[in-house]
């Protein structure tokens, strides 16, 4: 953890990256060590708390510029890493083999893909977020309040990211809550080397940095930056994962976006609708522009070179009339060979670039949400309910009427359907203490070509909790690894 926090940090301090008196004092070097003279006017905290979340998508270590913790880079980000390392995928031979460690769960402390860059950019964004809040105690604009819920709630969702990797989740086992979790930093100190707390702890520090946040955010903020909704929807998912059933619930229902109707759904992949979107980053911002795609593939339909395709389960399990199929998979070739690509992150307007906005959070959380929670507790009238606002949005002819064990199981499918390539998939199938279990076909649109390597991960298997790698045990010697590395 020290040279987490302290090398990213302070050496770009010490390599002379500090704005001088002659330059624009009133923008925060986000990377470095401010102090109460950085911080003093709205204008101060605005600069700020942007730094928070554009580590998010981009990092700026000594010159060397990374994509950031949702970032496309070939070592892992959580951009794809949670469809990468899941039943969504089924990785191209006409690719680079991008990732495959992780696909193949052949991570290590020292493999070098086990997601170690995306630990590193979350304890960055920790420590911007702690750096935001530690000066805001002593200012008193108006948009004290706000922007300090924004740091909060962007250090709890880096922590659950962290912890939700890293360690167990609570559903996941009955040990699992006083299992090795993470380290949750609220302190702005990089010489720290704090110990791994348990996952009960993690959850419950994550809960109370999100309730306070929700009481203070903005309904909402400019685009590329979290509102009330936003909040919410992932306090919903925190307490999901908890099992905490009703709480999931209620933070459910105080997300107040509809969900995007059945025409739109195509032009939100396509960034032509922000229907249903609750928080995206726009890509182009800030001069980003970052080639998000290259996860998925590079080339056009015609000339597609796909690190990933979509497995030929996944196509095969949407339904004809289902619009989603049409929004996240599209044929591509390449020298005579036809690919289920993976449209979501392909590019907008036609374009095949790339680059589109981030995408982080959408209404259609918080229904699968309520819909499994509720379910948890006996209520199937209400889960048919919430799971229909989906259904009625993405199919034809619904399907429709399911109760007990094919409702539950009509839910976790609409999760694994709604949210294909968004992230989600591995955590899911964690939290449920499911297998991940790909079938034998290939990469190729008929189902023909070469098979993923290794086509199963048995539910309890050490290796959905990820390592911690070699080079974080080596700088903080109170870092614990993870039971089987």
């Amino acid at each position: 953890m020290k040279n987490i926090i302290y090398k990213i940090v302070i050496v770009v301090f010490i390599s002379g990256i500090l704005y001088s008196c002659s330059e624009n004092l009133d923008q925060l070097p986000f990377d470095e060590f401010a102090t109460e003279n950085a911080f003093v006017t709205a204008d101060d905290f605005e600069n700020g708390i942007r730094g928070v979340y554009k580590a998010l998508v981009s990092i700026d270590r000594d010159g060397v510029v990374s994509t950031g913790y949702y970032g496309s880079s070939d070592a892992g980000s959580l951009l794809s890493a949670g469809d990468v390392a899941s039943d969504n995928t089924t990785i191209s031979q006409s690719g680079r083999r991008t990732k495959n460690i992780l696909h193949n769960f052949r991570y290590s402390p020292s493999s070098g893909v086990s997601l170690a860059n995306f630990y590193a950019d979350a304890y960055t964004l920790i420590f911007r977020a702690n750096q935001v809040l530690l000066y805001a105690e002593n200012f008193t604009g108006d948009s004290k309040a706000n922007i300090m819920a924004e740091a909060k709630a962007l250090r709890a969702m880096a922590h659950f990211d962290l912890v939700r990797t890293f360690g167990k989740i609570p559903t996941q086992s009955g040990d699992a809550n006083g299992s090795l979790g993470i380290a949750y930093v609220i302190e702005l100190d990089p010489n720290i080397e704090p110990e791994r707390e348990t996952v009960s702890e993690v959850y419950q520090k994550i809960v109370s940095d999100l309730v306070e946040a929700t009481a203070a955010i903005n309904v909402s903020n400019p685009p590329g930056r979290m509102g009330k909704d936003a909040v919410n929807t992932l306090l919903s998912r925190v307490y999901l994962y908890m099992g905490q059933w009703q709480n999931s619930i209620d933070a459910a229902n105080a997300v107040t976006k509809t969900v995007a109707d059945r025409d739109d759904v195509v032009g939100v992949w396509e960034d032509n609708s922000l229907a249903g979107v609750i928080f995206y980053i726009p890509n182009s911002e800030e001069g980003l522009n970052n080639s998000i795609g290259v996860a998925w593939s590079q080339g056009g339909l015609n000339s597609i070179i796909p690190e990933y395709v979509a497995s030929f389960n996944l196509v095969n399990t949407y339904l004809a009339d289902d619009i989603r199929k049409e929004a996240y998979i599209v044929s591509g070739s390449n020298g005579g060979l036809q690919f289920n690509a993976i449209k979501k992150l392909l590019g907008k307007n036609g374009a095949f670039d790339g680059k589109v906005d981030y995408k982080i959070f959408r209404a259609a959380e918080a229904h699968l949400n309520k819909a499994e929670a509720l379910f948890k507790l006996g209520n199937e009238s209400g889960a048919r309910t919430a799971l229909d606002a989906i259904r009625s949005k993405r199919y034809l002819t619904p399907p429709a009427g399911e109760t007990g064990s094919a409702l539950l199981n009509a839910i976790q499918l609409e999760r694994r359907l709604e949210f294909a390539f968004e992230y989600q998939r591995f955590y899911d199938l964690k939290r449920w203490a499911l297998p991940i279990q790909r079938s034998n076909a290939g990469d190729l649109a008929d189902g023909s070509g070469t098979a993923s390597e290794v086509l199963s991960l048995p539910a309890g298997d050490y290796k959905f909790q990820l390592p911690i790698s070699q080079g974080t045990l080596d700088q903080n010697p109170n870092t614990a690894q993870n039971p089987g590395y």
